[in-house]
C-alpha cells in the first residue's frame, strides 16, 4: 500500500502566520461531533483543511471526499467565526450522509435539520465576512436556439447543457435537444 505524506504549506501573511493543509484539532472536533450525532462512518473519514484556493466562500464541503475546507482569511476573525463555519460545511456533509444516494439541496430542510442538530440552528446559508469578489471575464457567450437567451460563461462548456426555462416549459423539465445551449461568440478580454 502507498503511503502519501501530507504537505503543509506555510505563508507569511502580515502579523500571523498562515498554515495551510489539514487542520487536525478542528477535524478532532469535528469528530467528536459527528460521533456524538451517531454519524460514526463519516466521523471516521472526515478530513478538515485550510485551502487558499478558497477566494470569496468561508469554506467549502465535499462529500465524495469527506472534506471540509477553510478559507485561511477566517484566521484574521475570531475562533467563535471559523467554529460556526466549521460546523455549518459539517452540516452539509452531515445532511448528504443521512439522506444516503439522494440528492439533497444545499441549503434545504435536510441542511436546517444537520444545522439544528450540530447546536446552529440559526445558521444563515451565507456569510458577511468582508471576504474580496473576484470578478472574472466572461469571455465565452452561449445562446439558447429557442428563446434566444444569452449566457455569458468564463470557461468553454464540455457537455451537453440546454436552457433550464425552455426544458421546463416545452420538456416537463428533461433535456431537450432543441434547446441545447449554442456557443453565439467569443468575448476577447479587456
Amino acid at each position: 500500500m502507498q503511503l502519501f505524506k501530507q504537505l503543509d504549506l506555510t505563508f507569511p501573511a502580515g502579523p500571523m502566520l498562515v498554515v495551510l493543509g489539514r487542520d487536525f484539532a478542528l477535524e478532532a472536533k469535528a469528530r467528536e461531533l459527528l460521533r456524538e450525532l451517531k454519524a460514526d462512518e463519516l466521523a471516521a473519514s472526515l478530513h478538515v483543511e485550510w485551502n487558499a484556493r478558497l477566494f470569496s466562500a468561508a469554506g467549502r464541503a465535499d462529500f465524495r471526499r469527506k472534506l471540509v475546507s477553510l478559507n485561511p482569511r477566517l484566521r484574521e476573525h475570531d475562533a467563535a467565526e471559523i467554529d460556526r463555519t466549521l460546523l455549518h460545511e459539517v452540516a452539509h456533509l452531515l445532511a448528504q450522509s443521512r439522506a444516503g444516494r439522494r440528492r439533497v439541496a444545499p441549503h434545504g430542510t435536510e441542511w436546517r435539520k444537520a444545522c439544528r442538530d450540530l447546536g446552529i440552528g440559526d445558521e444563515s446559508r451565507t456569510h458577511a465576512l468582508p471576504f474580496p469578489i473576484q470578478r472574472r471575464t466572461r469571455r465565452y457567450l452561449y445562446r439558447c436556439p429557442r428563446c434566444k437567451r444569452d449566457f455569458p460563461r468564463v470557461r468553454r462548456i464540455k457537455r451537453a447543457v440546454a436552457c433550464l426555462d425552455c426544458c421546463r416549459k416545452f420538456n416537463r423539465g428533461k433535456f431537450d435537444r432543441t434547446a441545447q445551449l449554442r456557443l453565439a461568440e467569443n468575448v476577447k478580454p479587456a
